[in-house]
């Protein structure tokens, strides 16, 4: 532990000083120990008596006004006004807030910046509505059509939203529970105490209780999934209901959380309120709520409501949750799905798909806390040469400031920093510094006086510039609430303003939960005060969000709005995948958290996150050999893909544990450089579809059901299936590859039946992974020091062909770091194998105007799996021959397996051309 730090512990409040050890579950508010989560839990099914009122067409919405059978004579309620939009995709959006004319104490948080501009134009404008009497029910429902097959529907009495196919059948529904309760904002009464206390922090909630809460349920489902951030399985566990033990919800409050546990409903750093669910006899639908602040949502077990008397649909099976929130408005979304892959479009439809990254981005990252000075940098690049290692981007940590004010370098440590990152930059690598959100509060800093005069600091409750602790011992955090704000924050990263930084260097945004070490839960008091009157308490879950947005348009700013920025935040929200990646934040080096670490990086997927990954080696503590070589194994197919530790961790650098595990990581890292088109190619697929680039196994096969619980085995796009090994001294593993199909062990090709669980013996070379039949893969086989340096390297196509044998791939390229691609200057090509011939296709860009992307690439081998064999081949269309022999399906090891191979065809990939075999 470094002076400097052990200095800020001595510093720090006492109570703090418990939290910088592991994980104390008393540090942090339970259920029962926070007002609005408690008051709601104590919801009974039926509590809702509104009623839906004066149901009409306004602005091509279906409007309502919402008001109880009887009112509270000591609270009487206000009308409050609901509002549905349908927009095109299958999505329905609902509203719920107060009436603005009756003059509330003041405006309710509505998020902003996170909805897509495209997605509000896409809105269907209403013209009509029919109806219908649902049952017994006194007054009519109000029908409108939502997309082909499906309508939503509008319950008067009792209130109820629902979305059903045109047979009948529900989907997804909004209180048919009848637990909907909407706390409005009202003047405090003599007498009154607002005031919430925690661990001696004093929570003077100006303006009262504000809570919402209501039920959501998902017909035909089997597991829902979705909600992160926590160190949990993929399928979420019921946290209420018959044969539940005792169980917090699952939390939604973005924590700095040290080495948090795992198979815990407790959140930590990021939230994404969006849960997903899947079912085998209806498929996949969707919920999100736009809501920032403190969220707790129950998974309800079956027969949770049995005593309730409520009567809901008895054909149709469904999973029931409890969604609960500090504040905020009701901004909810409806996914109808029906297969997984629809969802994750209509759901990134609204908040946006995953930002292109530029290629070294895509690669790995060597990263610790903290790279020492200017010679321990050079040392560790010239090792990775040294054993043969390839790299693209080294880390520096908050070390290598001036006493941690952010965009200054140490000057006896870093004394050269712009030369340094030409270094590294001359061999194709890239520098990445940490820049936070805690601004020291230190008068000769530039940075600080200038935001202490623009007043564009978070005030407290007195309406003075916040002041906490963090690294840097007391600080200030800028208001990103604010555009005016963020955009001056992005000037920040100019060349003339950071000093010492380069066109190679590029950023890490950590504790911005924000993170305050002597703050309520480590975190920013809740009655702070945002521009606009605005409460933290109210967008709390989307300040890191924000930082982020900031940072990254800064770097585009910077680059004169040619250069795509590289953003990593630990914080996280629903949008955050248009601005870079994410990691899984301060893990531990224990096979616990290498297995949690998979359904993680899923969870993250399916709700828009795709380009994520967690700390190979995990950030606390010493891993075993063994440990690190499996998970350097299971990280090269994280698609964020870096390795980093505490500066209390041993070095742990890949040539530090001996030649035979040196080898070992070494052959982990070629993989992920061997398969950087294929990841490339599904950055592309996720930035323009959304869709996830890890995946469940039910996302690709949605209709077995032996993958709906599987969570520690993934896909990598469509064709690769990858099995972690978590545990020590394993001799074997047990595989479900699911399908009709076969599948191809990736390493021998040798061929295994799908459908089936093998029980297969392990290496200490690699972990299980099979390419899918039916797919072809695009490799490069020869690696690097860098991916800057293999860009004019030819490829490699393995094909797998199925039991028709048949195959399809695809294959993406551009320029690797402008946003030229948006303009159609690409490449983009389609291989199918049918009928013994190979034809590549031309998907890009066909118009002539646009600038179209060149290369002299070729293809130099084709391997071909699953073949009878031949012995030669034409291409066409120059009726040109080549020789088919047994080759090596890798290079990366010892092993020489022989493969049927077409070597040498030399074929340019921006052509059209086909390969017949004889």
């Amino acid at each position: 532990m470094g002076v400097s730090y052990l200095l800020l512990l001595l510093l720090l409040p006492l109570h703090f000083c418990t939290f910088v050890l592991p994980w104390k579950k008393d540090e942090f508010r339970s259920c029962n120990q926070t007002p609005f989560c408690k008051r709601a839990r104590a919801f009974k099914p039926g509590s809702c008596s509104l009623v839906a009122h004066d149901v009409s067409i306004n602005d091509g919405d279906l409007t309502a006004v919402l008001l109880p059978r009887n009112q509270n004579p000591d609270h009487p309620s206000k009308p409050l006004l609901l509002a549905l939009s349908v927009h095109q995709g299958g999505v329905l959006r609902l509203r719920i807030d107060e009436d603005p004319s009756l003059d509330p104490p003041k405006k309710r948080f509505e998020v902003p910046y996170v909805i897509l501009d495209e997605f509000l134009s896409n809105k269907l404008w209403l013209q009509r509505f029919s109806t219908e009497t649902i049952g017994s029910d006194l007054r009519p429902s109000s029908i409108v059509y939502l997309s082909d097959g499906y309508e939503a529907v509008l319950r008067q009495d009792p209130f109820e939203v629902f979305v059903r196919e045109k047979s009948g059948k529900r989907v997804l529904s909004l209180n048919s529970n009848g637990l909907f309760d909407f706390e409005q904002l009202r003047v405090k009464k003599e007498g009154e105490n607002w005031e919430e206390k925690f661990r001696g922090h004093i929570d003077t909630r100006p303006y009262g209780p504000q809570s919402i809460s209501f039920d959501v349920s998902f017909y035909d489902a089997d597991y829902v999934y979705g909600i992160p951030e926590r160190a949990t399985s993929l399928a979420l566990k019921p946290t209420r209901g018959p044969g539940v033990e005792v169980s917090e919800p699952y939390r939604l409050f973005n924590l700095d959380v040290f080495e948090y546990v795992h198979d815990s409903p407790f959140g930590i750093y990021g939230s994404v309120p969006f849960m997903i669910s899947h079912g085998k006899l209806r498929g996949t639908s969707g919920f999100f709520w736009l809501n920032a602040a403190e969220m707790q949502v129950d998974v309800l077990g079956s027969g949770w409501d049995a005593e309730s008397g409520i009567s809901l649909p008895s054909s149709q099976g469904r999973i029931d949750s409890f969604w609960m929130s500090e504040a905020g408005i009701v901004d909810t979304f409806f996914f109808v799905g029906p297969e997984p892959k629809d969802v994750v479009r209509q759901y990134t439809s609204v908040t946006g798909t995953t930002a292109m990254p530029q290629l070294f981005a895509t690669a790995y990252h060597q990263s610790r806390w903290n790279y020492r000075n200017e010679e321990d940098v050079a040392n560790v690049d010239s090792k990775f040469d040294e054993h043969d290692i390839p790299y693209d981007v080294l880390v520096l940590d908050i070390d290598h400031t001036d006493g941690r004010r952010y965009f200054t370098w140490d000057s006896e440590l870093f004394p050269h920093p712009e030369e340094m990152q030409r270094k590294l930059a001359a061999k194709g690598r890239h520098m990445v510094t940490i820049v936070d959100p805690h601004i020291k509060r230190d008068g000769y800093f530039p940075l600080h006086t200038e935001a202490t005069k623009k007043g564009y600091y978070v005030k407290d409750a007195a309406g003075n510039d916040y002041d906490g602790w963090c690294w840097p011992g007391s600080s200030s955090y800028l208001d990103m609430l604010s555009p005016q704000i963020r955009a001056w924050w992005g000037d920040m990263f100019s060349f003339e303003n950071y000093v010492g930084s380069t066109p190679s260097l590029y950023i890490w945004n950590d504790m911005n939960e924000p993170s305050v070490f002597n703050g309520p839960e480590v975190t920013m008091p809740r009655n702070s005060l945002h521009q606009g009157g605005v409460e933290h308490r109210e967008l709390h879950n989307v300040y890191g969000y924000y930082f982020q947005m900031a940072t990254a348009e800064g770097l585009v700013k910077r680059g004169d709005g040619k250069d795509r920025p590289f953003v990593l935040s630990r914080a996280l929200f629903a949008g955050s995948q248009r601005y870079g990646a994410v990691w899984t934040g301060d893990n531990t080096a224990d096979w616990d958290h290498l297995r949690v670490s998979v359904p993680m990086v899923l969870a993250l997927g399916l709700t828009g996150l795709s380009f994520s990954g967690a700390d190979v080696g995990g950030y606390f503590g010493n891993p075993e050999t063994e440990l690190l070589v499996r998970w350097y194994q299971l990280g090269a197919f994280y698609p964020f893909f870096r390795g980093h530790a505490h500066h209390d961790a041993k070095r742990r650098e890949p040539w530090l544990f001996g030649e035979r595990n040196t080898e070992l990581m070494r052959d982990a890292i070629r993989v992920r450089y061997m398969l950087l088109p294929y990841f490339y190619t599904l950055f592309r697929e996720a930035n323009t579809s959304g869709i996830p680039i890890l995946r469940p196994l039910w996302m690709e096969f949605p209709s077995d059901e032996v993958t709906f619980r599987n969570d520690d085995a993934f896909m990598v796009g469509s064709a690769l299936l990858v099995q972690g090994i978590y545990t020590k001294a394993a001799k074997t593993v047990s595989v479900y590859l699911p399908g009709q199909q076969s599948w191809f062990d990736f390493r021998t090709g040798t061929m295994y039946k799908g459908g089936i669980t093998h029980r297969l013996k392990v290496s200490e070379g690699s972990i299980p992974a099979f390419q899918k039949a039916g797919t072809i893969l695009p490799r490069k086989d020869r690696v690097r020091r860098s991916s800057t340096q293999m860009v004019d390297d030819p490829y490699t196509l393995v094909v797998a062909l199925n039991s028709s044998q048949a195959a399809e791939g695809e294959l993406y390229i551009d320029d690797g770091k402008s946003f030229e691609f948006k303009q159609g200057t690409y490449i983009h090509r389609r291989f199918v194998f049918s009928g013994d011939k190979l034809t590549s296709l031309n998907v890009g860009p066909i118009d002539s105007s646009s600038i179209k992307f060149s290369s002299n690439c070729v293809i130099e081998r084709i391997i071909v799996l699953g073949h009878s064999g031949s012995k030669s081949a034409i291409v066409e269309p120059e009726n040109r021959k080549v020789d088919i022999e047994l080759g090596p399906l890798h290079f990366l090891t010892g092993r020489h397996i022989s493969v049927l191979t077409l070597r040498k065809p030399n074929l340019l990939i921006t052509d059209d051309w086909t390969v017949k075999i004889l």
